[in-house]
């Protein structure tokens, strides 16, 4: 049976659909409490969020750190798959990447424990569910960890303007960490001083930038597509 976060579930009484329905029924074999209330008490228990007619209290998420990243990788049994974000302030860019990075397949997120967001509300739900799957590795200096990885043979390839080797020239199939910077500024210079590759998505238009969300996408998909030819 799954783990689950869940402790306690507060559902509208007003509504009776499917998916109330399924909510109670994956209740049940994790013994949660399920309690019917008017909207106008879910409303004072999510005075800042659009409820959707349920609540549930959980138990934090764990932070994860440089330690909990050596065991994913000491016990992961391929190639690492890995997607470094350099001062992702937008908790909204960081629940969509952590959406990205979930469904192409890659073992772990890792940002800055300073000037980037965690895992806010608003973060988890918008990764749908996928930062409870995936691992959000927060660590206190980003340029060491990416020398770590690079001790491992982790290759680190990093996303830049400048750059003149596109996306879909890279070779994006072995061991991997791909790293994009903040929204407007990009990858910093002593992060970008620790990549060992840095490429740039090709584009149309007169965009200069992708959101880094989109441009997360993109790149974690492109090595989703090599890694599985």
């Amino acid at each position: 049976m799954p783990v689950t976060r869940v402790t306690e579930v507060w559902l509208s009484e007003d509504r009776h659909d499917d998916r109330i329905a399924a909510i109670v029924e994956a209740a049940k074999p994790h013994d949660i409490s399920i309690h019917k209330v008017d909207s106008d008490q879910l409303d004072e228990m999510a005075p800042d969020a659009r409820h959707q007619g349920g609540v549930a209290r959980c138990t934090p998420l764990r932070d994860l750190d440089e330690t909990d990243l050596d065991k994913i990788l000491d016990d992961l049994k391929g190639n690492p798959f890995l997607l470094v974000l350099d001062g992702v302030q937008d908790p909204h860019n960081l629940g969509a990447c952590m959406r990205s990075a979930e469904a192409a397949g890659a073992h772990a997120v890792i940002a800055p424990k300073d000037r980037a967001s965690s895992l806010t509300s608003t973060a988890l739900k918008v990764s749908s569910g996928a930062a409870e799957r995936l691992p959000f590795i927060q660590v206190t200096n980003l340029a060491r960890v990416l020398r770590d990885l690079q001790q491992r043979g982790i290759w680190v390839v990093g996303t830049s303007g400048e750059s003149d080797v596109t996306l879909y020239q890279a070779d994006l199939k072995g061991p991997l960490a791909i790293v994009l910077g903040a929204e407007g500024r990009g990858i910093r210079r002593l992060t970008r001083e620790c990549c060992d590759h840095v490429m740039y998505i090709p584009m149309q238009g007169g965009a200069e930038s992708l959101n880094v969300s989109v441009a997360a996408g993109v790149c974690l998909f492109e090595a989703f597509r090599q890694r599985n030819l």
